[in-house]
């Protein structure tokens, strides 16, 4: 064998070692799983992920108390909009805010959901909450009816019929729902199990090519950990066929996966979810995606999750905005500030204003996996060059009594970005506060961009 084959040989073969290196999060600032994926047909151009969110140092997912919301256009720039609901919201739960799914129904955006009740609270109940935007916030408005018990909710709409999927002790239901969101079709819920080989949990439907492709968790021998499964079938009562598994057990997998599957752009991808940000705790999990392949025959190509997918870290970023107005159901609080929506030019659904009271302020939560800096922005307007101070949960930015240097912001026309501070927060829970000092402003948003990963 001569040198140059030699060397292409070892060439090849490093190449494709740094392929299959265990593939990194999607996202890196906050951990995150169960990536409801969809792309809603008012607007194509962008692709939502509803996830889960597992709190920083967990050691179970009876500490899982909330919901994120992701967007891209790209597949590279990504949003976090921060928390969009929480167990506090939901007057029925007391915890295990586990899987999430998301609808596009006549105008309104839905967002179903699962969590121990009260009463029973070793069982799970299906809730459903609305928002009039797909990035949230969502208000609850009640428990789904028909649905005795269920975990993992997953809604499939098409055309004009609405289906609500779930799991319940590795049974797989599925039930049309009535026009509220609210109700089941009476004589429509249906075990759809048989066909479902080593079902676990986390039912998933999409179509591909006049068929319906179920997707879900299963326990390979009945045998933790969970590995991704997929069966197919003419409708979506079944009956089913199984396709095997479309994602095995990979390098960097915890102990559970849940996925989604949507086509966006012309590419089809599967997210799902594994636990090497944290370096293995399955307890603190992180989104992936990986473009998924149909084979001829219909079949979905086996999915091996590595360095080259779409969420490699080297290629995708992730910045957090956080609208003013959500206040308290975005976990944060607006004291004297109040919502209003009259100038043109605001993101979301209005802005927060009544900034004339010294200490009037605007709070947002930011939640992380770990210790991280950021450069603060603002999106605000106003008529005059104003004077705020800046409070990381107690700590003010501005400095102490004896080194106190006023923040300002300059006066704008119209709404307008502007850099406030270098910050650094701490894995976990962050309250950030924007506090009035001398003048007046109407506060937008708040953007953080990270300066390291």
């Amino acid at each position: 064998m001569n040198s140059k084959l030699i060397l292409l040989i070892v060439i090849a073969f490093i190449s494709l070692s740094n392929t299959l290196k265990a593939q990194k999060p999607l996202f890196s600032h906050i951990y995150t799983a169960d990536a409801s994926a969809h792309v809603w047909p008012n607007d194509t151009s962008t692709l939502w992920l509803y996830t889960s969110h597992d709190e920083a140092g967990t050691n179970h997912h009876a500490t899982m108390h909330d919901y994120h919301v992701f967007s891209t256009k790209d597949l590279v720039n990504w949003i976090d909009y921060g928390r969009v609901m929480a167990v506090e919201d939901v007057e029925w739960a007391v915890s295990h805010a586990w899987a999430i799914d998301a609808a596009f129904w006549k105008g309104k955006y839905y967002l179903v959901f699962c969590m121990r009740p009260k009463i029973n609270s070793t069982d799970f109940k299906i809730g459903m909450a609305l928002s009039d935007r797909p990035e949230g916030p969502f208000k609850n408005v009640g428990i789904v009816g028909g649905i005795e018990k269920g975990m993992d909710p997953s809604l499939f709409v098409e055309n004009d019929k609405a289906y609500l999927l779930y799991a319940q002790s590795r049974h797989c239901y599925i039930a049309q729902l009535n026009d509220d969101f609210l109700s089941i079709k009476k004589n429509t819920l249906t075990d759809i199990s048989e066909g479902l080989p080593q079902l676990q949990e986390g039912p998933w439907l999409h179509k591909f090519n006049n068929k319906y492709y179920l997707s879900y968790p299963g326990l390979q021998n009945d045998q933790w950990p969970e590995v991704m499964y997929y069966s197919i079938s003419d409708s979506p009562f079944g009956p089913y066929k199984s396709g095997g598994q479309y994602i095995p057990y990979f390098e960097g997998q915890g102990g559970s996966n849940h996925g989604s599957i949507v086509k966006f752009k012309g590419k089809w991808i599967a997210f799902h979810h594994g636990n090497s940000l944290s370096g293995g705790n399955s307890y603190e999990r992180n989104v992936l995606a990986d473009f998924l392949y149909y084979n001829a025959d219909g079949s979905i190509g086996t999915i091996i999750p590595n360095n080259a997918s779409v969420s490699d870290p080297q290629k995708t970023s992730c910045v957090i905005k956080l609208e003013a107005e959500n206040g308290l159901q975005a976990g944060g609080k607006n004291e004297i500030a109040k919502f209003d929506n009259k100038n043109q030019g605001f993101s979301g659904r209005g802005y927060v204003t009544n900034f004339k009271e010294r200490e009037a302020y605007s709070q947002v939560l930011v939640q992380l996996a770990k210790d991280q800096n950021f450069d603060l922005y603002c999106g605000y307007e106003s008529a005059q060059n104003t004077s705020i101070a800046i409070l990381i949960d107690a700590f003010m930015v501005n400095g102490g009594y004896d080194n106190w240097k006023d923040i300002i912001l300059k006066k704008t026309n119209g709404f307008e970005e502007s850099f406030i501070a270098t910050i650094k927060l701490k894995a976990g829970n962050n309250k950030i506060s924007l506090m009035s000092v001398q003048g007046d402003l109407n506060i937008d948003y708040f953007l953080l961009k990270p300066i390291d990963k």
